[in-house]
């Protein structure tokens, strides 16, 4: 059961672990089958590494999946993403400091900035959360499969800010893997989106999966026919003309849950580059307003995304624990210029 809790709560984590190569054929290639093309192109690939990565879906032509016989063509738009191979030697312990929250024997409650990676993965092996840990904690406790993190129990993405528990203890560790698992743990998440929301709340129950068009990038699939299932419960706390401040509750944790489910709304996060928010989507065209955007983009640049609050219950002691923090500076910032600028406006 520790596997398979686990593997739930951090679902998609291989995205994390793969390696883009993206190929543009040229104009007088031959034609060749594509798994030869590419065991020749890239190094150190063997062919069988090759034909599995297509089989699997993580080869491309022109957006769509192919089969290991498909024959390039010229100008053939090809996007590769290898797992790359996990990373030898020990996890190296960092002097990064910590903004903890709360602390006992069995757990921690940790304020992680925007612009930290929680655990090393590819391009990404120091100045992480969990190289902090490993310097300031000694034997921390890992789940299964969860070798070189020690502590961790779930996770927000890089330029996400918030709350994170840590488990202190193999009890605690235990205990709130099951916690997640079982989706009792409450998880609230302040977001900034494009748009008004015609509703002041309502629930996004959609399955998250990987887009076919870019790897790195999940989607929604309202019609369950890829993906995992995936919950999120919204409610809009401040509408803001071009924008709206939302509160988002998971009901799961899905790898970028938030930002899939709010662009399959049409609402896509504030300044998110990588689901469409880092241009303009609401509004007018004139120079004045698209300064301001760009301030605001100047000011936070990075997703409109805070996980203010946890809840759970306490592992040991078995009470009812609650931790909740104001929004992060940028973030806080950027709400104040928009409310500044509707009442200038109006």
């Amino acid at each position: 059961m520790a596997e398979e809790i686990y593997n739930d709560q951090f679902d998609e984590e291989e995205i994390a672990l793969f390696e883009l190569h993206h190929i543009t054929i040229d104009k007088k290639q031959s034609l060749i089958r594509i798994d030869k093309f590419l065991t020749d192109k890239l190094p150190n690939t063997t062919r069988n590494r090759v034909q599995s990565a297509i089989e699997a879906g993580h080869i491309t032509v022109n957006g769509g999946k192919v089969k290991t016989n498909y024959k390039i063509k010229p100008q053939d738009e090809i996007k590769v993403y290898l797992q790359e191979p996990i990373r030898d030697g020990e996890l190296v312990a960092e002097n990064i400091p910590l903004d903890i929250i709360y602390e006992d024997d069995h757990l921690l409650i940790v304020n992680k900035p925007a612009g930290m990676v929680v655990h090393p993965a590819h391009g990404n092996w120091t100045g992480t959360l969990v190289n902090a840990l490993a310097y300031h904690f000694k034997q921390l406790p890992e789940l299964p499969g969860n070798s070189g993190r020690p502590g961790l129990v779930h996770r927000i993405d890089k330029d996400t800010s918030g709350l994170l528990v840590i488990a202190k203890s193999e009890m605690a560790m235990s205990d709130l893997a099951n916690q997640f698992f079982h989706h009792t743990i409450e998880r609230t998440y302040l977001a900034l989106v494009w748009g008004e929301l015609a509703e002041d709340q309502g629930t996004v129950n959609a399955h998250v999966g990987r887009s076919a068009k870019d790897r790195k990038v999940m989607s929604a699939y309202p019609d369950g026919s890829q993906g995992k299932h995936a919950v999120t419960h919204f409610e809009v706390m401040e509408r803001l003309r071009y924008v709206s401040l939302i509160k988002c509750n998971l009901e799961t944790g899905r790898t970028h849950q938030i930002r899939a489910h709010m662009k399959h709304l049409g609402h896509p996060l504030f300044n998110d580059a990588m689901y469409g928010g880092d241009k303009i989507r609401k509004g007018t065209q004139f120079s004045k307003y698209t300064s301001f955007i760009k301030n605001c983009f100047a000011l936070m640049p990075r997703q409109a995304l805070h996980a203010t609050s946890l809840g759970f219950i306490h592992p040991a002691t078995k009470e009812k624990m609650y931790f909740e923090i104001p929004l992060s500076e940028d973030f806080a910032a950027v709400l104040e210029k928009w409310r500044q600028y509707v009442v200038y406006e109006n």
